[in-house]
């Protein structure tokens, strides 16, 4: 289902989606070919960098696999999902050597620029169906701008668990070995709650749960936070804050190529100041026009998904996180779901914008105060 250039068209012919509520609809999900990958990374010990607040470090990384990858292949589209400390992707078998070669440069620059380690592994969907497992995928459409994907099945979830298992390893590639991360960026500030708390939720069915039941269980709380304003959106109308010099300056000098770590930060504080004074006043520049690309920001922001479980980074009140507490303690104790949630006061945004003049570009939600992860060691703590 490639080309003979590795181009992807396989996953390029699923139909996109566009109604988040109806994603648990089967027909929506299309089986991954046995020759494909499945690639997985992870953050180790994640839990200990949010204790010593460098989470915004931890974002950084698990979107770097993605703009790691994304680059690698030329920009071709392929399925992904950011999963706050780490990410997961699928690849074409053509695709796979870069993929490799990018994963294992990651773990590398993870280590040696933002001094965290990063486990990556491969699996082939082979592999985990040959587990009784299967690995489908769905995209979803945000916005008429993109689309990203959501997996079922059960297979990802299996990945995951081998990779921590330390099966599938990929090892990190020679120290001072750099990915291409062009287009990664974090220039925007955190994202204060407007309704009164940003809620980390995550959501994986109970071991050995009736499907149909899991399946209204998700509905159900779709459902729930639709009726919310701008269903839970923690990324307000006219964009989040933008300030200069941004909190991220450093993460983006170390993702950049070219030179010492004191260049690449002065080229950085200088185009972010460019940046800046364009957004800050409006200034159209050629194509680029700034009210347009915040509208994009918004629209395109990844706050849920579904990766053989729920996930989602509401803006939401406490009526609401009240009411969805009680609709998954409910489904918890008929051992339908596991759950994790984490309050905080603020979300944060991990950009890739390979290029501004395209309006596919994408910007990773988390909770700015241990967000995703925080949410699965609450799940854990409940499965012990």
């Amino acid at each position: 289902m490639t080309t003979s250039d590795g181009t992807d068209i396989f996953y390029g012919s699923i139909p996109v989606f566009r109604g988040f509520g109806s994603l648990m609809d089967p027909a929506l999900y299309t089986p991954l070919p046995d020759d494909w990958t499945i690639g997985v990374a992870d953050i180790v010990e994640s839990t200990k960098a949010i204790a010593n607040q460098r989470y915004k470090a931890v974002n950084m990384a698990g979107a770097a696999v993605i703009a790691a990858v994304t680059n690698a292949l030329g920009g071709r589209e392929f399925p992904f999902v950011f999963g706050g400390d780490g990410a997961s992707f699928a690849v074409a078998p053509a695709d796979l050597s870069h993929a490799r070669e990018a994963l294992a440069a990651t773990a590398a620059w993870v280590r040696a620029d933002l001094d965290l380690t990063m486990r990556v592994a491969l699996v082939s969907v082979r592999e985990i169906r040959a587990h009784g497992l299967d690995i489908r995928v769905a995209r979803f459409g945000p916005s008429s701008n993109l689309s990203y994907a959501m997996f079922s099945g059960g297979g990802l979830g299996w990945a995951d668990a081998a990779m921590k298992r330390g099966e599938f390893a990929v090892p990190p590639a020679e120290p001072g070995t750099q990915p291409d991360l062009s287009g990664l960026s974090c220039r925007f500030e955190e994202i204060p709650s407007s309704r009164g708390l940003i809620l980390s939720v995550l959501v994986v069915p109970a071991k050995g749960a009736d499907p149909h039941a899991f399946r209204k269980v998700i509905e159900d709380v779709i459902k729930l936070v639709e009726q919310s304003p701008d269903a839970g959106r923690p990324v307000p109308p006219d964009g989040p804050p933008l300030r200069w010099p941004p909190a991220g300056v450093e993460y983006e000098a170390r993702a950049a190529r070219g030179g010492p770590l004191l260049k690449r930060r002065t080229v950085v504080l200088a185009v972010t100041l460019w940046a800046y004074v364009v957004m800050r006043f409006g200034i159209k520049v050629g194509n680029f026009v700034p009210k347009n690309y915040v509208q994009q920001v918004v629209e395109n922001s990844d706050f849920r998904k579904y990766d053989d479980g729920l996930r989602m980074i509401l803006d939401c009140t406490v009526e609401l996180e009240r009411a969805l507490t009680e609709l998954l303690a409910q489904a918890a104790s008929s051992k339908i779901v596991r759950y994790g949630l984490h309050r905080q006061d603020a979300a944060m945004m991990t950009c890739f914008a390979p290029s501004v003049m395209r309006s596919d570009h994408v910007h990773f939600i988390d909770g700015a105060r241990g967000g995703y992860a925080s949410a699965a060691s609450a799940l854990k703590a409940m499965a012990a």
